[in-house]
């Protein structure tokens, strides 16, 4: 009996079939939504799965800004920017970021939560986020990620 690993090029020649999920994160929380995410655009949901080919699937987050978190985080979190000069030191809340821009609170989210690599970094790009209810990938037929 021997184990069967995918290969890069299975995925590249479509072997490895990728989905499409949509995600409505309209009052969900941030955290248990992400990590379900990060499962998704790593793979793990699917038998074939291997550590180092990237064998995951596409999500699409809708209502973005909508999403909920537990307790005070909406003022007690931070989130920070260094731009490497003294003094340019940025912190802004929760609830000034999902204002600002939603998908950068998601990125970082789902981002923490996958393995610090360069495989990593061509998973994340599996990761689109809008702050509404529409998003230009109806073509593709997203299926509803069971949370």
């Amino acid at each position: 009996m021997s184990t069967w690993f995918a290969r890069k090029e299975d995925v590249n020649e479509g072997t490895i079939a990728r989905n499409w999920f949509v995600v409505d994160a309209e009052g969900k929380t941030l955290g248990r939504v992400a990590t379900r995410i990060a499962d998704v655009l790593r793979g793990r949901h699917k038998a074939v799965y291997t550590p180092h080919v990237d064998t995951g699937d596409f999500v699409i987050v809708i209502n973005a800004e909508k999403v909920v978190v537990t307790g005070n985080k909406r003022q007690a979190k931070k989130y920070y920017n260094y731009s490497g000069y003294p003094g340019g030191l940025k912190a802004l809340s929760f609830g000034e970021l999902i204002e600002r821009d939603p998908k950068r609170v998601w990125e970082h989210a789902v981002k923490g939560m996958l393995p610090k690599n360069r495989l990593a970094a061509r998973q994340i790009t599996k990761l689109k986020v809008y702050a509404g209810s529409d998003h230009p990938h109806t073509a593709q037929q997203p299926q509803p990620l069971a949370l």
